[in-house]
């Protein structure tokens, strides 16, 4: 059997200092996270933070930098996550559009708010997601290189 980890996108975009944030329901569960989700065949990174997040917010999102990529082991089944995270601004809502079914609501959070939810966010890559962008890591786009995609 060959290993292969889950390649995931989520997206960092704020408000007057809220921060754009997802409840959804995992395994009968709801849980915090930001607009994020696995990339898709024949799609480049970019392109997958800004279909997720319109899929599951309904805000069109234009990245402006990476602002960390991060590995997690999943404790429960040792499912492995490589997530390549952005930063970037909403620019339109469509309130009109219909969100992915496992998304409850979409919201806008201040840091206090996420982190007192602690306990319900959907991986430690969450919070380590928005202290980095706190903490004004940021890598240009050019870092990614698409080759023949």
């Amino acid at each position: 059997m060959t290993w292969k980890p889950h390649v995931t996108v989520a997206a960092i975009a704020v408000q007057q200092d809220r921060f754009l944030m997802v409840e959804e329901q995992i395994d009968q569960k709801m849980v915090l996270n930001q607009p994020a989700g696995h990339l898709e065949d024949n799609e480049t990174l970019i392109e997958a933070v800004i279909r997720e997040t319109l899929e599951e917010t309904a805000w069109s999102f234009d990245p402006s930098y990476i602002s960390g990529l991060y590995q997690w082991k999943q404790p429960e089944n040792g499912r492995v996550f490589l997530r390549f995270c952005f930063y970037g601004h909403v620019i339109h809502h469509d309130a009109q559009r219909q969100l992915d079914p496992d998304i409850h609501q979409a919201l806008w959070l201040t840091y206090d708010e996420i982190k007192t939810r602690n306990n319900q966010l959907r991986s430690p890559m969450v919070l380590s997601c928005i202290e980095d962008y706190l903490n004004g890591k940021c890598f240009p786009l050019e870092l990614i290189r698409n080759l023949e995609i």
